[in-house]
């Protein structure tokens, strides 16, 4: 009979029962670097994950148990929040100006705008999920605070 080597239970087949360990064999290589030895996803899927769907997911991942002890991963959901909130707030703010100021021909600026955001969000996502951390210039260091880094 096998034992787990992760929680030493008596173990019938490939995997433990009890924690899900793989038993008897090394992990594969297709099992990637998107899952660590504790179930948790690597570090740079769930930062980029963070950005995938703004504020929701980075509220989601600094709720999430193993998640929101990791301080990589909580700088990336606090500055995915404080990005998606930077951006609603130009945006708003941007519309409301140019609409007291009756510049009706300048809302193309709002449109320049919102695609400079998001062309932010894909570098973020890109960048972030091939391991690299970009601090953003204003909200940078606030998350990195927040962040406890």
């Amino acid at each position: 009979m096998a034992f787990c080597a992760t929680c030493g239970s008596a173990v019938e087949g490939q995997f433990c029962a009890k924690c899900g360990s793989q038993v008897g064999a090394a992990p594969s290589a297709a099992s990637g670097p998107a899952m660590q030895a504790s179930g948790a996803m690597a570090d740079n899927v769930a930062g980029a994950l963070c950005y995938l769907v703004g504020l929701i997911t980075g509220i989601i991942f600094l709720v999430l148990a193993p998640y929101n002890q990791n301080r990589v991963i909580r700088f990336h959901a606090f500055q995915s929040i404080f990005m998606n909130v930077a951006w609603i707030v130009i945006a708003f703010g941007l519309n409301i100006v140019l609409g007291i100021l009756h510049l009706w021909s300048l809302f193309f600026l709002s449109s320049f705008v919102g695609l400079a955001f998001f062309v932010l969000w894909i570098v973020m996502l890109i960048q972030t999920y091939q391991g690299k951390t970009i601090v953003l210039p204003l909200i940078g260091p606030i998350a990195k605070q927040q962040a406890g880094n």
